[in-house]
């Protein structure tokens, strides 16, 4: 199609394009931005078979090497005109940005922080490595020997490949399978539908910045060929939904990233001081339009439930749609109108079942659910759950919503549910002994930390060192 770029499938690297394209498009003038190469299963299953020669290829480079070309790649990430094929075709960071926007429904100042959150891994991966892998030496990676505390260790790599399922709804997510590459492991990756720009992107720069490109697959595929891609990779990620996460969740070689149902907790000794922590409150609901699973889907506290959902919902209820070219705009919309009348839906019908109110609907002028310049938009919603049973106080949804919900502090622990984040602003010495032996909490903040806070030497949810490396025992005789 004249004028509209191509995205080739890479196979280890090199483009291919194939017969079977989709179209991919501004959500608001249904305008094609790409014409996208579809990987068909038989392709998948013959490149497959050749991933043990491309781990063996880079596994050739120095660990030291490769977290160097990571460097290089941050700055050409973030600031260079990137390849989009082997036609010509390059994108700038303008172009990205733009098109990211106008497929995904993110605000493009969204976008431009997830932009500089992947640039910020790929600058810093030295650190990260050395908080992954608690501090050994680079080169285990190189020799598979080191020692620690006057042990000797050995570590094998478990795969020869990185599968990685990528939603649509955030590029940043794409940062949690990066330190893969200077873990000397090469990824196979099946974009979102209406993200497959940073994807593409990040691969592009590591390979102009002295990565080999056997290391890269980029494979838009259908879902047969996304369970290709899972079940043949030796290691996977899996982004999605309860639907399509659940048959995975007792795979071990898949490591699933669902819905996180994060929380807020306000412990009995801070609940008095609530309005001083609305602004961290505000942050872990509606931080990068709400739409990752590090956001908080629920606020537990021990007491004075109205007050701290009226503050909340006035707050979050000055946060309006706009234009997604406004510098201002912090609400994503869905590019899929379809997934918002659904989750409108669900809200209401959750309403009617009694025990909770919407503490949002009468502060915004006009419905939950509006359009604006071709976009549909859900605004903010705080609802006050009278229960921790109610279905409302402890789901999730892709847009800034909360239930605040009233739990006695000795109950806290077990009633949240699996959480992948909570931050718990309490020093109450039971409720923190409490938290902290929880196996329903994947991330800890103790403290007033927002639950989106990542430190990504400790990541929110698996290691990907451990993932990739299993530890064995190994004897070396003195005189070897």
């Amino acid at each position: 199609m004249p004028g509209v770029p191509h995205l080739p499938v890479l196979r280890f690297g090199s483009a291919y394009e194939s017969l079977d394209t989709i179209e991919v498009v501004d959500h608001r003038t249904k305008e094609p931005l790409a014409v996208v190469s579809q990987a068909n299963p038989g392709l998948l299953r013959r490149d497959l078979k050749q991933l043990p020669a491309a781990a063996a290829l880079l596994r050739e480079m120095p660990a030291r090497e490769l977290t160097a070309v990571c460097g290089r790649a941050a700055e050409l990430f973030a600031g260079a005109e990137l390849p989009q094929n082997e036609r010509g075709d390059v994108q700038s960071p303008g172009q990205y940005l733009s098109r990211l926007s106008a497929t995904s429904g993110m605000p493009e100042s969204l976008c431009r922080s997830n932009l500089e959150k992947v640039a910020k891994v790929l600058r810093e991966m030295p650190a990260l490595l050395l908080g992954l892998t608690r501090g050994l030496d680079p080169e285990v990676l190189d020799t598979g020997l080191t020692e620690q505390a006057g042990l000797q260790l050995s570590y094998a790599s478990a795969s020869d490949g990185l599968a990685v399922i990528l939603p649509s709804n955030s590029p940043g997510v794409n940062s949690i399978w990066l330190p893969s590459v200077a873990l000397k492991t090469p990824v196979l990756l099946k974009p979102g539908r209406e993200e497959p720009w940073t994807p593409m992107r990040i691969v592009q720069a590591l390979i102009q910045a002295g990565c080999p490109k056997e290391a890269f697959g980029f494979y838009p595929t259908n879902h047969e060929g996304a369970s290709l891609l899972l079940e043949g990779s030796g290691r996977a990620l899996l982004f999605g939904d309860e639907r399509t996460t659940l048959p995975y969740r007792q795979n071990a070689a898949v490591q699933v990233h669902g819905p996180g149902r994060s929380k807020v907790i306000l412990g009995p000794d801070e609940i008095d001081r609530f309005e001083e922590h609305l602004d961290l409150l505000v942050e872990s609901v509606a931080g990068n339009g709400g739409r990752s699973c590090i956001n908080a889907s629920a606020v537990f506290v021990p007491g004075r439930g109205d007050e701290v959902a009226e503050a909340l919902a006035e707050r979050l209820s000055s946060i309006e749609p706009r234009p997604l070219d406004d510098p201002e705009a912090a609400l994503c919309a869905f590019a899929n109108p379809a997934f918002g009348k659904v989750i409108d839906a669900a809200i209401e019908e959750g309403l009617a079942q009694g025990g909770a109110e919407d503490r949002t609907a009468a502060l915004r002028d006009g419905p939950r659910r509006v359009e604006l310049d071709g976009s549909t938009f859900l605004r903010p919603t705080v609802i006050r759950c009278q229960s921790v049973d109610h279905p409302l106080a402890n789901t999730e949804f892709l847009f800034p919503f909360a239930s605040v919900v009233e739990v006695a502090p000795e109950r806290m622990a077990e009633a949240i549910g699996p959480s992948l984040v909570v931050s718990a602003i309490t020093r109450d010495r039971a409720l923190t002994e409490a938290l902290i032996r929880s196996r329903l909490v994947q991330r800890l903040n103790m403290g007033p930390f927002p639950t989106t806070r990542v430190d990504w030497d400790q990541p929110h949810e698996g290691n990907l060192f451990e993932f990739l490396y299993s530890r064995r025992a190994i004897a070396c005789h003195a005189e070897w």
